[in-house]
């Protein structure tokens, strides 16, 4: 068995693109930049950021449209699949994209909502309160222990476990 899925959350890079194929069909493709937060092994903090092509046909592209705009945070989920092509040099060249089969919007905040005037920093100021309590758990990280000899008493032991 095969399995083609990614799941990406992370926010739009640049406006949809859309166009018609000739069968009508609307397409539309954007980018979406995630970030991955880690710590050297010298102790250092380190921020690195990937940007992913993406393409929507039909409604998703119609929503993706109406809805996103550079900075929106969004959900996407569908495959992985690469182009290739000939270029007018004719060097070969390849581009990956993600094909959403799914996409989820993220809240509206002041640049997907249009909002002006005073709703505008309300906006700001919400999004700034959010983005405050959003905790960034780092990739490898380890919790730290619980010496307390009270919690001991609510372990589970394996020998427990009757499978």
């Amino acid at each position: 068995m095969n399995l083609n899925k990614a799941f990406i959350l992370g926010n739009v890079t640049r406006d949809p693109e859309v166009r018609m194929m000739p069968s009508g069909q609307q397409v539309s493709n954007f980018g979406i930049a995630t970030n991955r937060y880690f710590t050297t092994t010298t102790g250092e903090k380190k921020e690195e950021a990937e940007f992913h092509n993406i393409v929507c046909f039909g409604k998703l592209a119609d929503i993706s449209s109406r809805y996103l705009r550079k900075g929106s945070l969004v959900m996407i989920e569908g495959r992985i699949k690469t182009r290739n092509w000939v270029n007018t040099q004719g060097v070969k060249q390849y581009r990956t994209e993600i094909i959403a089969e799914t996409l989820q919007l993220g809240p509206k905040n002041s640049q997907g909502s249009g909002s002006l005037g005073q709703d505008y920093n309300k906006d700001l100021e919400k999004e700034q309160t959010v983005q405050d309590t959003i905790p960034v758990i780092e990739e490898n990280y380890m919790p730290p222990a619980d010496n307390a000899s009270e919690n001991k008493q609510d372990e589970i032991n394996i020998k427990d476990i009757p499978f």
